[in-house]
């Protein structure tokens, strides 16, 4: 069965400063900067910037004093602070803390450890989720496909390995990988950053990762909830879709040279969910060159990134990667590419009935009244034209085509040859020669 959240073990949240693995002097610089960037001059209101507990922002704290970099300024007004100390950057913290500016503009919400992060990818991996038959009919409920499609993407899915799908255009191939992602239902935790030999890649983007609503925790208050670690956001799994733009160096670090901080590449951001490369062939670089640079991730689960130092490490890759082509495999890949694609699913155009079925869904929904000579012109007419060869986008396209005439003309809507005709000559373009 699918997995719930709740069957995905949560993060948990450290208790003391001890277990974060990481660098006191890293900690206490981004406390630092925290404190001096957005001014916040209580424990409670530290923690939530941090993403920390109580407990571990006041031993930073502590360690700040202790170090003259941080002063108390006695109780604040009990109706704002809830009667708690103030704090506040001495001068040699204020020093401090521009110097650790000068190194990274990075403060918030601390990194978590790149090696703790990967317990976590474990504890949430796609290849632990199992989709029924059920699962992926209800998610693409609203799609007419063959029978025997579900039969193969169902096992493809569960196994979280690569998928290629290929065909001609305009068969639902986008679609069906949204449908893949809808089908998945569970929710995983995502961190804010990760940190790797003292540098910090932001991970979480409010663009590709949907955070689920959860109840926030009162930091004032003595007993907290501790649900899991927040330096993660709970989120629904994430998907990224690239399309034509897709290039080799967006799979890359991204070094922000004035702030002097990485942001993850979009394979990382899918960590635990779906990375979905479609219209592959439509790049700049060749298709062969962009699954190259997916062998190692594919068969290892690893992928290998590399700082501006030059130097590199390897993160996590749990990703199910669909290639979505109308380009024939051959044509594109050699066969050595094509053995580390683990499915390879063939999405045809709908036959003659399924057409119909489409056709009629789409005109119930636009609100067109069909019309039985109309349709049998159109089938019996037009079709033999393209030798009868359907696909899936052409409903929709026929059907605006006669609504938008429909509209123009001040007629109600309905179908008839007139329109089919009309509509028809929108649809190809005739091929021929253009004097100049």
């Amino acid at each position: 069965m699918n997995m719930e959240s709740s069957a995905v073990l949560a993060p948990p949240a450290p208790k003391r400063l001890d277990e974060m693995s990481l660098s006191q002097i890293f900690m206490r610089d981004i406390a630092l900067k925290t404190l001096f960037r957005k001014n916040t001059n209580t424990v409670s209101a530290l923690a939530k910037a941090l993403c920390l507990p109580i407990g571990i922002t006041q031993e930073l704290i502590d360690l700040g004093r202790s170090q003259s970099l941080i002063e108390a300024m006695g109780t604040l007004s009990a109706s704002t602070t809830g009667n708690e100390m103030g704090y506040q950057l001495t001068d040699s913290g204020k020093a401090r803390a521009l110097d650790a500016l000068s190194q990274s503009e990075y403060f918030g919400a601390m990194p978590v450890p790149l090696e703790i992060y990967r317990e976590q990818v474990k504890r949430q991996s796609i290849r632990n989720v199992q989709i029924t038959r059920d699962q992926l009919l209800g998610a693409m409920g609203h799609l007419v496909l063959p029978e025997q499609l579900i039969s193969h993407l169902g096992p493809a899915v569960s196994s979280g390995r690569s998928i290629l799908m290929y065909g001609p255009p305009g068969n639902g191939k986008s679609s069906i990988s949204n449908g893949i992602r809808d089908a998945m239902g569970d929710k995983i935790y995502v961190p804010r950053a990760i940190e790797y030999s003292g540098q910090v890649i932001s991970v979480y983007d409010p663009i590709v990762h949907s955070a689920a609503e959860t109840a926030e925790d009162d930091p004032t208050q003595l007993r907290r909830t501790n649900r899991f670690d927040s330096r993660y956001v709970l989120c629904e799994r994430p998907t990224v879709i690239t399309g034509g733009e897709l290039s080799l160096n967006m799979l890359d670090l991204v070094y922000n040279p004035t702030a002097r901080t990485y942001q993850a590449p979009l394979q990382l951001k899918s960590t635990g969910g779906i990375f979905i490369v479609d219209d592959l062939g439509r790049q700049a670089e060749p298709p062969q060159a962009l699954v190259n640079r997916w062998i190692v991730p594919l068969e290892e689960s690893k992928d290998i990134l590399a700082l501006q130092s030059g130097e590199k490490f390897e993160v996590p890759f749990d990703t199910l990667v669909i290639f979505s082509t109308n380009f024939h495999p051959n044509e594109i890949f050699d066969q050595a590419a094509l053995r580390r694609i683990f499915f390879k699913i063939k999405i045809d155009g709908p036959n003659q009935q399924d057409f119909l079925k489409i056709f009629a869904l789409v005109a119930r929904k636009k609100k067109l009244e069909l019309d039985e000579a109309a349709l049998v012109y159109l089938l019996k007419t037009k079709y033999p034209t393209i030798d009868n060869v359907y696909a899936n986008y052409q409903p929709v396209f026929l059907i605006d085509q006669m609504l938008a005439v429909c509209d123009f003309e001040g007629w109600p809507y309905r179908m008839t040859k007139e329109l089919v005709d009309r509509a028809w000559s929108n649809m190809f373009v005739r091929d021929e020669t253009i004097v100049k």
